[in-house]
């Protein structure tokens, strides 16, 4: 097993006011499994991919990635967490517009210590190669589609070989044929062991997974596998 939560709730002070984001969440995903999670704004989604991506702490409950508890440790272990185990690819890609695709994917093997030049380059060009991107690596980010800059993205995410992608609407700032491309990748990656959990809004999109936790108001309204 990869992840387990147990009872998870993220209470968030608005002045005088409680807003109760999360209010009692339990699951478990296995290793190797595709997961959409998938529910309108303000249901609690982002709040609970913010926790499983170890960029904030839950009020109460409990979060094992790895067979370790999460919930409580300091944020030097979630940074360590985060660049060791974790891989992000978000909606607006985040790369870094003066950086070459190739330096780009390059920047997490920075945090996580990988040292010498030479062995970075080397990673990040096995990464941008399975994503399809061997002759774009020395171009900047403006110079490439957004289709391309998704899998630059994706390249990132996996250059320190994590145990758990986290995709954040992967898709949506894509036209839907770029879109399907990019689907495809991931589901090329959970064929080769990796765990995905995919955050969206779109339903046809979360059907494309093998499995889908809805949330609404803070709760898990539905969870279940896919045919």
């Amino acid at each position: 097993m990869l992840i387990k939560i147990n009872n998870l709730k993220k209470t968030y002070k608005m002045g005088e006011v409680n807003v109760e984001a999360l209010g009692g969440v339990s699951f478990q995903i296995e290793e190797q499994e595709f997961v959409a999670i998938i529910g309108p704004s303000g249901s609690g989604k982002s709040t609970l991919m913010h926790i499983l991506g170890c960029l904030d702490q839950p009020t109460a409950g409990n979060y094992f990635l790895d067979n370790e508890d999460v919930s409580r440790v300091s944020d030097d272990k979630l940074a360590e967490i985060r660049n060791k185990k974790i891989g992000f690819v978000f909606q607006q890609f985040n790369l870094l517009p003066k950086a070459t695709i190739l330096q780009n994917v390059s920047v997490p093997l920075i945090y996580a210590g990988v040292r010498g030049r030479r062995k970075q380059q080397h990673l990040a060009e096995k990464a941008l190669q399975m994503v399809g991107l061997g002759d774009r690596m020395n171009h900047r980010p403006n110079e490439v589609s957004g289709g391309q800059r998704q899998r630059v993205a994706i390249a990132r995410a996996l250059i320190n070989n994590p145990s758990l992608i986290l995709a954040d609407e992967p898709t949506g700032n894509l036209d839907s044929k770029t879109g399907k491309e990019i689907m495809k990748i991931f589901h090329q990656l959970n064929k080769e062991g990796h765990t995905i959990i995919m955050v969206t809004h779109n339903q046809e999109i979360a059907n494309q997974a093998q499995r889908v936790i809805q949330i609404r108001d803070g709760l898990i309204q539905r969870d279940e596998v896919i045919a």
